[in-house]
C-alpha cells in the first residue's frame, strides 16, 4: 500500500511551475546551464574589460542550447556583477573599476579618472524641519540643493546630491560644478576649508529615475553613500547623498590591526 494523497484529476498534483528557461521552477540549474555559465566564466577570465559577447542566439546556437538558457545563465552572471547589460548594445564582460582609497585619520586622495559633471537640477528653497536639523540650522533656512551626474572619463558613474547652506556659496552657479574640484571650489572662492566628514556606504540597487541617468538597468547594484561634512570652525557645511555604480566604482580602506582586533 502507498501513502500519500491520490492524485488530482487531470494530473495537477505532478505539475511543477516552470520558470523561463522551461525548467521546473524548484529544480537546480540544469546541465545545460551550467555549461552555458562555464562557457561565460571563460569567455570572462581571458577578455578584457568591457568586451562585448556575442549575442544570446549566437551563443544558443554554438552552445547547442535554447536562448532562455543562454539568457538565465547571462542573467545569473550579471547579478553577480560579472557582466553588464546595456540597453541596446548588448551584454558586456565588468568593465574596469573607478577605485578609491579611504584611510582612517588621513587626507582623502582622489577617485582615478578624470571626473566631470552635469547639473540635472540648481535650486536654492527653504530648508525643511528634517534637512534643517541634519545641518544644523533653523527651519526654513535657505539651503541650496544640487543634483548632478558624474562622469569619469565620459561615462555615468554616479548621481550626487547635494546640500548646504546658500548663504556659505553666494553666486555659485551650476557651471561652477560641471568640473574641477568642489572642496577645492570652497577653500578657493570661498575660504571654507572642510575637514573632516562622518560618511556611511551601503549597498542598493536601481530605481528607473537613476537607471536612465545612469544608463544601466533598472535593479542593477549601486552603492548608496550619504556623507555629512564639517569644515575647520566644526560648522556643517555639506550635506551629499549619492549613487554609485556597483559595477564601475569599488572602495579599498587601508586597516590596522591590534591585540583587540577579531
Amino acid at each position: 500500500m502507498t501513502s500519500g494523497a491520490p492524485p488530482q484529476a487531470g494530473g495537477s498534483a505532478t505539475r511543477n511551475p516552470r520558470n523561463e528557461a522551461g525548467e521546473p521552477a524548484d529544480r537546480p540549474p540544469t546541465v545545460k546551464r551550467d555549461r552555458v555559465r562555464r562557457h561565460l566564466l571563460k569567455v570572462i577570465e581571458n577578455a578584457g574589460p568591457g568586451t562585448g559577447l556575442a549575442s544570446e542566439r549566437d551563443l544558443a546556437a554554438e552552445l547547442g542550447v535554447s536562448r532562455p538558457t543562454v539568457r538565465a545563465a547571462i542573467d545569473e552572471l550579471t547579478r553577480t556583477g560579472l557582466l553588464v547589460r546595456q540597453r541596446g548594445r548588448g551584454t558586456f564582460t565588468s568593465p574596469h573599476k573607478v577605485t578609491q582609497e579611504l584611510a582612517t585619520g588621513l587626507a582623502v586622495p582622489p577617485a582615478e579618472g578624470h571626473w566631470t559633471s552635469r547639473v540635472v537640477a540648481f535650486a536654492v528653497s527653504p530648508a525643511p524641519r528634517s534637512l534643517a536639523g541634519e545641518l544644523e540650522l533653523e527651519p526654513g533656512t535657505p539651503v541650496l540643493r544640487v543634483t548632478r551626474v558624474r562622469y569619469v572619463d565620459d561615462e555615468p558613474i554616479a548621481i550626487e546630491g547635494l546640500a548646504l547652506p546658500a548663504s556659505l556659496v553666494p553666486g555659485l552657479r551650476p557651471a561652477d560644478l560641471e568640473a574641477g574640484n568642489f572642496y577645492r571650489l570652497l577653500r578657493e572662492r570661498f575660504g571654507i576649508a572642510v575637514q573632516d566628514a562622518v560618511q556611511t556606504i551601503e549597498p542598493a540597487v536601481t530605481d528607473p529615475g537613476q537607471a536612465e541617468l545612469l544608463e544601466i538597468a533598472v535593479y542593477a547594484p549601486i552603492l548608496h553613500i550619504e556623507r555629512l561634512t564639517r569644515d575647520t570652525t566644526g560648522r556643517i557645511v555639506e550635506l551629499t547623498r549619492s549613487v554609485y555604480r556597483g559595477d564601475r566604482y569599488r572602495i579599498t580602506s587601508n586597516l590596522r590591526f591590534d591585540a583587540e582586533s577579531g
